[in-house]
């Protein structure tokens, strides 16, 4: 059980978001991780903090899937997925925060933002790029390969039906990429601001060099210093600071539209041993995003 003092800081992060729309991905089949079927857990344990009248909580298979000869692991699981998001979300402007699981659920998020604002930028708060190719991949997991697929390369299967340009993408805190990645990211366009360099100031003046005025923020939890958060499968060392990454997303929702929002990357561990109290800081780490969210 948490302590008193944790589930007053919970309950006042919740307090005001009753007006935003959640919907929650509880998909696992996208990460690399052997402890993937832990962002599942993550996943419900969120959802279990946010309002019930605004939340959706999308289905996903049991089955790991199968490859289906894309390069992909688990390809069917989160084709799937993606399908079952896409028509949960259809055509309402009402800007959506999605709650992974693995990244992979940001495929159809950020397809359904350009949807509805075609001069969408999106800022990806991430540890790493997410911008393998399956040829390249180590893992072969679609978690390292979803910005590339938004940016409407990738795996065939997976290329967005609503891309984003790379010169309209800022990749912000990443602290680890792949060679492939590093040489896709410098030929492209794409704003890198790794690590430390992903301050306030720089990812807004990269936000205003794209000429868009709405935003998708994605934020993969791992973005944060190890320190800051625990519950992450591929934590990075020398991360953002939790009060860094608040003051970044409470800047840009007071400069710019936003189209939407997803965090995904939370994996608790369930077991009896696990740390309630570590678990309990980073759930209201999560909210006090969310909450940063808000206008």
């Amino acid at each position: 059980m948490l302590p008193r003092a944790a589930i007053q800081r919970r309950d006042d992060e919740i307090d005001g978001l009753t007006m935003a729309r959640f919907v929650v991905v509880p998909q696992w089949q996208g990460s690399g991780s052997d402890r993937a079927m832990r962002l599942a857990t993550g996943a419900e344990r969120i959802a279990a903090e946010l309002p019930r009248a605004a939340t959706e909580i999308v289905e996903v298979p049991l089955e790991a899937g199968s490859a289906l000869e894309t390069g992909v692991v688990r390809a069917s699981s989160v084709l799937r997925v993606r399908e079952t998001l896409a028509a949960t979300l259809g055509d309402s402007p009402v800007p959506v925060v999605t709650i992974g699981g693995d990244c992979g659920v940001e495929l159809a998020a950020v397809e359904h933002a350009v949807v509805q604002h075609p001069d969408l930028a999106v800022v990806w708060f991430d540890a790493h790029a997410d911008l393998n190719v399956p040829e390249e991949s180590p893992s072969g997991a679609f978690h390292g390969m979803v910005l590339r697929s938004i940016l409407g390369g990738g795996p065939r299967a997976f290329a967005s039906r609503a891309a984003v340009p790379a010169d309209r993408t800022v990749l912000a805190g990443a602290r680890s990429m792949d060679p492939g990645e590093e040489a896709f990211a410098a030929s492209s366009g794409v704003h890198v601001l790794p690590g430390d360099d992903a301050t306030t100031d720089a990812v807004l003046t990269a936000l205003r060099s794209t000429g868009a005025s709405s935003v998708y923020l994605h934020i993969d939890l791992d973005v944060l210093d190890p320190s800051s958060v625990t519950a992450v499968n591929h934590p990075e060392p020398f991360g953002l600071s939790v009060t860094g990454l608040l003051d970044t997303v409470r800047a840009i929702r007071a400069e710019f539209d936003l189209a939407g929002a997803g965090i995904t990357e939370f994996a608790p561990d369930d077991s009896d041993a696990a740390d309630s109290v570590a678990i309990g800081d980073d759930l209201t780490t999560i909210l006090r995003l969310i909450g940063a969210l808000r206008p």
